[in-house]
């Protein structure tokens, strides 16, 4: 339903709607690159230096990072006229998990970012979503020098229902980022779609 506002001209302009969509996974994962290529506007960021804990942080399969998101990312994409999306990046670090539940409130859905070099730090996303009942779709992040598994082998290994899209993409790349919310946007419509038909 659109929302239609008159201007200082006496014409009229329409106020989009926005949807609230959460960028998930693993540490290290992609989730900060994601918002930050597919924002349009300059997007907020919580990053900090990792700490040298022992412990703390397992940055094996990811040595090269150097910090992490202690509270969110926040970025916004409009997608049509019609239509915007608020992005909100999530902490993947497990001391950081009590965020969770007030930043999914509201939202849409959610892409699940998934690195395959640790594959299984994406599990505990899913099984929040899946938990909740919150649509997703999981975006396996193909970064240069990994080895690139089809979506049909990435989807069995994280034993995902029937239906479930995943997509490769690089985070790094706005159109490909861009894409993969869309993805997210018509999965939640067509599941909307067949729950209207079974009423």
């Amino acid at each position: 339903m659109d929302s239609v506002r008159s201007d200082r001209n006496g014409g009229s302009s329409r106020i989009p709607v926005a949807l609230k969509i959460l960028i998930a996974g693993g540490f290290g994962a992609g989730k900060t690159t994601m918002v930050g290529s597919v924002s349009e506007i300059r997007p907020l960021q919580t990053e900090e230096i990792l700490t040298g804990a022992e412990g703390a942080d397992d940055v094996s399969g990811v040595e090269t990072k150097t910090t992490t998101t202690v509270t969110m990312d926040f970025g916004r994409i409009t997608i049509t006229e019609d239509l915007q999306l608020y992005l909100f990046g999530t902490p993947g670090q497990d001391r950081f998990w009590f965020l969770w539940d007030e930043l999914s409130q509201g939202a849409l859905g959610a892409v699940v970012l998934a690195d395959t070099r640790r594959l299984a730090d994406c599990f505990p996303s899913i099984d929040y979503f899946e938990q909740r009942g919150t649509p997703f779709v999981v975006a396996v992040n193909c970064f240069d020098t990994q080895l690139q598994h089809a979506p049909e082998a990435v989807a069995r290994a994280l034993d995902l229902d029937p239906g479930v899209p995943v997509v490769l993409f690089d985070a790094r790349d706005q159109v490909a980022a861009r894409n993969v919310l869309i993805e997210l946007v018509e999965y939640v419509a067509r599941r909307q779609m067949a729950a209207a038909a079974t009423r």
